[in-house]
């Protein structure tokens, strides 16, 4: 009898040690991305480790975006002092370049992280960035700006932005809009900071100091990233740099075109916000030189607000509205002549605008079923949008050199902004069909 209880609880012992196997395998199968869609109960949603990650995405929007998005106090201190016998549309190529690189970049990073090199985009980001600003420090000839903070930073955040967003879905489902909101607050944040340091800054210390202690402040916040970040799952193979069957799907198309158009346009008002004050209501008035970063602080609370209202309605629904109002808020600044009027429209412009950089990827990620082909599919969508940013701001300044009026630059901003409202209609009627009500 011994002998035969013996042989039974072996046999459990076998079947037990075989399903925990199985269980183990089938563990690390969806581990390696083996599982085409990631659902509800396979990811964290919470938990100390999710929430480290949106801190170290949040600080490499710091470093990326917010570094873009400060742009605006460069191009006014290069038309006046460093650049001052350069044209505004020649000068708004360094900051148009800078977000082409930073977002094509992503053809070769989505790439990288999906095929799990995240410590290698993390380290050579840091290194290209802070190299960026040590070198623009000492920069006297457009040229030397051109190829410093437009092409090396522009490089380096590059590497450090596809991380930033795509691991983000790994580790929430139904916070995801607001992880994301919070993530994408720090572009605006970084905005915010790094244009009151130069303001701050260049006139005690000069040029020189002033940028390289914001390359200071920008290496110690992303080394918080390095330390942080970890992937939870990894692509089963290296992928290819494009995945052309996406193109094939009708959604992804309209994705591309609607987000492409927002930043083709969402730049123009960013860059020339400042110089249009200072002719038009705030001449002379130091407060014009800080218009940039209330455009920022506002925008902090327009990424984390909508990310409330995504759960509620959907993230297609609540970009179109943001998109919508920030046509309407665009349109505005042609009648603004007042000091008043122009710190409003910084305020409500930066407010609304802050889903165009926090919901692109809540949107992507509704109707991506297969995550682990999320940044390849990221990183195409990425160089159609470096095409919009490096068009944008030069075709402006192109209009204000040819009119020597700035309102070609308000209706141009303006009417692609509305039409990037137009095309997300037709994505949420794709992606659902014919429902009048439905969370989409």
């Amino acid at each position: 009898m011994a002998k035969s209880d013996g042989l039974v609880n072996s046999s459990v012992t076998e079947k037990a040690t075989a399903a925990s196997a199985e269980s183990a395998d089938e563990r690390e199968a969806k581990l390696v991305g083996t599982s085409n869609i990631v659902e509800d109960d396979k990811v964290p949603d919470g938990g100390s480790v999710a929430w480290l990650q949106v801190l170290g995405s949040f600080a490499l929007y710091l470093n990326t975006w917010g570094m873009t998005n400060a742009f605006g106090v460069f191009q006014t201190y290069y038309e006046s002092n460093l650049l001052r016998h350069v044209t505004p549309s020649a000068i708004s190529w360094i900051g148009s370049t800078q977000s082409f690189f930073l977002l094509v970049a992503g053809v070769f990073s989505g790439p990288l992280y999906d095929a799990g090199y995240l410590r290698l985009l993390l380290g050579s980001g840091t290194i290209l960035v802070t190299l960026g600003m040590m070198i623009t420090s000492i920069c006297t000839e457009y040229w030397q700006v051109m190829l410093a903070q437009a092409l090396c930073l522009g490089l380096g955040t590059g590497c450090l932005y596809i991380p930033s967003v795509a691991i983000i879905p790994q580790y929430f489902y139904k916070r995801k809009a607001l992880a994301m909101g919070i993530v994408s607050s720090g572009s605006s944040l970084g905005g915010v900071i790094y244009s009151l340091m130069f303001q701050g800054l260049q006139p005690r210390v000069g040029f020189g100091w002033a940028t390289r202690i914001m390359g200071f402040v920008s290496i110690a916040t992303i080394s918080i990233s390095l330390v942080v970040l970890r992937r939870r799952t990894a692509a089963a193979e290296i992928r290819s740099l494009l995945d052309l069957q996406a193109f094939r799907e009708r959604s992804y198309v309209l994705y591309c075109a609607s987000i492409w158009l927002s930043f083709m346009a969402f730049y123009a008002p960013v860059f020339y916000l400042q110089s249009y004050a200072l002719t038009h209501g705030l001449e002379g008035q130091p407060v014009a030189l800080y218009l940039i970063a209330i455009l920022n602080a506002a925008s902090v609370l327009g990424r984390l607000s909508p990310s409330f209202i995504a759960n509620k309605i959907g993230p297609i629904h609540t970009l179109f509205l943001s998109v919508t109002l920030t046509g309407v808020t665009t349109f505005s600044w042609i009648n603004t002549n007042s000091g008043a009027g122009n710190i409003a429209f910084a305020t409500f412009f930066g407010f609304f605008s802050g889903s165009i950089v926090a919901l692109p990827v809540v949107v992507l990620t509704s109707f991506t079923t297969d995550l682990s082909r999320l940044g390849t599919r990221l990183g195409m969508s990425s160089v159609l949008n470096a095409v919009g940013c490096l068009i944008g701001a030069p075709i402006a300044g192109a209009i204000l050199s040819a009119t020597g009026s700035y309102l070609g630059i308000q209706l141009f901003a303006g009417f692609v902004i509305m039409a990037t409202a137009a095309i997300l209609v037709i994505l949420r009627f794709v992606i659902t069909g014919k429902k009048l009500i439905v969370k989409a």
